[in-house]
């Protein structure tokens, strides 16, 4: 966005752990953040409670969050009485924004739509790799140290004509559509909020979840995290998975039944890439871990390294809109929440 001089500088803290601060502003960042907004880059703020925090807190117009940010509870908002925005330079807001926060009638941003595309760009490779059985392929040479014959061992193999059924129209889910329009891939999706035109516009065709289950190549899910979501995915779905179909999870781990989905992968019949599980982190002896038809990442498919950037100049781009009286480009409702990350 562009800057003015004549547009004022919201009082902002930040709260995150320090660390988060250290990767996700680097020096032109943080140029750019102290030119948006009346604030010390060098206090980050983790525990609302602190003393040492009291008399920014108590002038803060705005609060810049991220990963780490503590709950924004009635007693912590109590101590901020000219709060009016929060920020946040992540994905969910749903761990430290609360009732509160709504009651007290203030706006919030966030940057989960920068924070989707590496997600996006993640499961499309997956998506991409599963249908060429990359680890098939790989894990075939490292044995043999020779020849392999594709002819024999992938066939079948291949992204042409594939079934690719998308769980939730998510802005992630949205972004893999997006991506996956330059492939010969037919593309199912199961939103129970999209309707029949907003699924022509994507360009897909909407299904019900059973007949995605048992129809899709690989299966990706984007739902959010919600009490009806919990184990969409369980023992009975999953047995509706095609003999060699592939799962792919980048959304939660709690979509899915992980004891129902470890004896489907130990059998073979099905494959996986899963970039989060429940519990978040497997115990040692989960055979997930060695199993040759898994690719298990360590919630890896979000903002990391140099994409972390991107969160950040995309939550100064909503300060500065904040700054300069202009709508969010993402804003955040408490009536979102119900069926959103």
């Amino acid at each position: 966005m562009t800057t003015s001089s004549a547009r004022r500088r919201p009082r902002t803290v930040l709260a995150m752990e320090p660390r988060v601060r250290d990767a996700l502003f680097d020096a032109a960042a943080l140029d750019r953040l102290v030119a948006v907004a009346n604030t010390d880059p060098a206090q980050v703020v983790r525990d609302f409670g602190a003393d040492a925090h009291m008399a920014a807190l108590a002038g803060a117009e705005a609060l810049l969050t991220g990963w780490g940010c503590p709950p924004l509870t009635e007693a912590a908002l109590e101590r901020m009485p000219r709060l009016r925005t929060v920020v946040h330079a992540a994905g969910s807001v749903k761990h430290h924004v609360t009732d509160a926060c709504w009651a007290r009638g203030l706006t919030v941003a966030s940057a989960a739509a920068a924070n989707a595309l590496p997600v996006a760009e993640y499961t499309v490779a997956a998506i991409l790799f599963s249908g060429k059985r990359v680890l098939d392929a790989g894990r075939a040479y490292r044995e043999r140290r020779g020849r392999v014959d594709p002819l024999d061992l992938l066939a079948g193999a291949g992204n042409y004509h594939r079934t690719v059924g998308v769980v939730g129209a998510s802005r992630t889910g949205r972004r893999v559509i997006e991506l996956l329009r330059p492939y010969d891939l037919r593309v199912l999706l199961y939103d129970p909020y999209v309707t029949g035109e907003e699924a022509a516009r994507l360009g897909v065709r909407q299904v019900a979840l059973d007949e995605l289950a048992g129809t899709a190549d690989v299966v990706t899910l984007h739902a959010p995290e919600l009490p009806g979501t919990r184990h969409l995915f369980d023992r009975a779905r999953l047995a509706r998975l095609r003999d060699g179909a592939t799962l792919v999870n980048t959304a939660r781990g709690s979509l899915v039944d992980t004891d129902a989905l470890t004896a489907e992968l130990v059998s073979g019949r099905l494959n996986a890439v899963l970039d989060v599980t429940e519990p978040e982190v497997l115990p040692p002896g989960s055979p997930l871990y060695d199993l040759p038809n898994v690719l298990l990442t360590p919630h890896v498919a979000g903002s990391l390294g140099n994409e972390l950037g991107r969160l950040a100049h995309a939550a100064l781009d909503e300060l500065e809109r904040y700054a300069r009286g202009l709508p969010f480009a993402g804003p955040v409702r408490a009536e979102d929440l119900r069926h959103s990350a």
